[in-house]
């Protein structure tokens, strides 16, 4: 490969920051692989559980982050078909049509880095062909990275899991980026009455700018009863982002006895998530999500063209922008809430 090295985000040690650093990309292509020069990457709250370790250890350290991006194909190794050399594409975690290629191995001080099959926080990235779409030139890249997860995870949990119906009641507790674009996906589908809780404001604030008829503040009260009080025996659907095992208990009780409780968000693995399952016995739906259980091969064209049309629109999705070396900022400025939607790494200009 004409990339010999590159800038990336390694973690190295649990609930450390994420170290920037030159690596050594593999010498060649291997079956399936194919070499993408990242533009625009998200951060997604997966990736911070990743380095707090939220599901425990971590047996593969150091390694790459970062599953959710844009960019440019580079070079193609063997029997690619589904992407050629300088088409745009969006980098995706969940695997799509393509070949599912063994994951790369970038050396680092003499030793070895490893990677998923995508990672974004990088400059360059050897992706299985399987986690890449191709999309049109003209669409900009950076809110093309939205949907690598971000988008298709929230406009899937809503079409997909939630199966949200015209007319029907949603809640979505916590308001981030995934949150918005589950506002943005419930209006789409004709809810009738859609309640974003969040313990920020402004991520409130840009809530009610793209579609929620009702905003609740966790800090400032009994939310629980403030629900109740909007929506009387609970609604059709709710939504938890947060993982955290008390709001969790909390979306179960204000689900009505026959909605759906659907769960986003990844508890720590010391949690654990307490109530009654007699309820479910009688018609109420409780049940995680797999990224919104969609496809990215059909579902990331099929937005494009919602957007194209001026159904969709992203613009309330993308927050602050930041360079690589800044990753750690952008990182607690997530965790503290500074983040109102979703924030993008852009990568140089003047890259091969």
């Amino acid at each position: 490969m004409k990339i010999k090295r590159m800038q990336a985000a390694i973690v190295v040690r649990q609930h450390q920051p994420l170290v920037v650093a030159e690596i050594e990309l593999p010498p060649q292509l291997e079956y399936g692989q194919v070499l993408v020069r990242i533009e625009y990457s998200g951060i997604c709250g997966s990736q911070i559980g990743e380095i707090d370790g939220v599901k425990g250890p971590d047996a593969h350290l150091p390694h790459l982050l970062g599953h959710e991006g844009s960019g440019r194909v580079i070079e193609l190794g063997p029997q690619v078909t589904k992407v050629t050399a300088g088409d745009h594409v969006v980098l995706h975690w969940k695997s799509g049509a393509g070949i599912s290629a063994d994951v790369p191995k970038y050396r680092w001080k003499g030793g070895v880095v490893n990677a998923g099959a995508v990672t974004t926080f990088n400059e360059y990235a050897i992706v299985s062909e399987n986690r890449l779409t191709k999309i049109p030139q003209s669409y900009p890249l950076r809110e093309a990275c939205l949907y690598g997860c971000a988008l298709t995870t929230a406009i899937g949990v809503i079409e997909n899991k939630g199966n949200l119906r015209l007319g029907e009641s949603v809640i979505i507790v916590g308001a981030g980026g995934v949150g918005l674009g589950m506002i943005m996906g419930a209006k789409l589908r004709g809810a009738s009455t859609i309640i974003a809780v969040d313990k920020f404001e402004e991520k409130l604030t840009r809530a009610m700018r793209v579609g929620a008829t009702h905003c609740l503040n966790t800090s400032a009260g009994d939310w629980v009863g403030e629900v109740g009080r909007l929506i009387g025996d609970g609604a059709d659907l709710v939504i938890d982002n947060t993982g955290q095992s008390s709001v969790i208990e909390s979306c179960i009780t204000l689900t009505k006895p026959t909605g759906r409780t659907i769960l986003v968000g990844v508890p720590a693995l010391e949690d654990k998530v307490e109530f009654h399952s007699l309820q479910l016995h009688f018609g109420k739906l409780l049940t995680g999500t797999h990224g919104g259980d969609g496809s990215p091969s059909e579902d990331i064209p099929r937005y494009m063209r919602a957007v194209d049309a001026g159904i969709l629109r992203l613009e309330g999705m993308l927050d602050q922008e930041y360079r690589l070396s800044d990753i750690n900022t952008a990182i607690n400025d997530l965790r503290d809430g500074r983040i109102a939607g979703r924030c993008t790494i852009r990568f140089s200009d003047n890259l091969l």
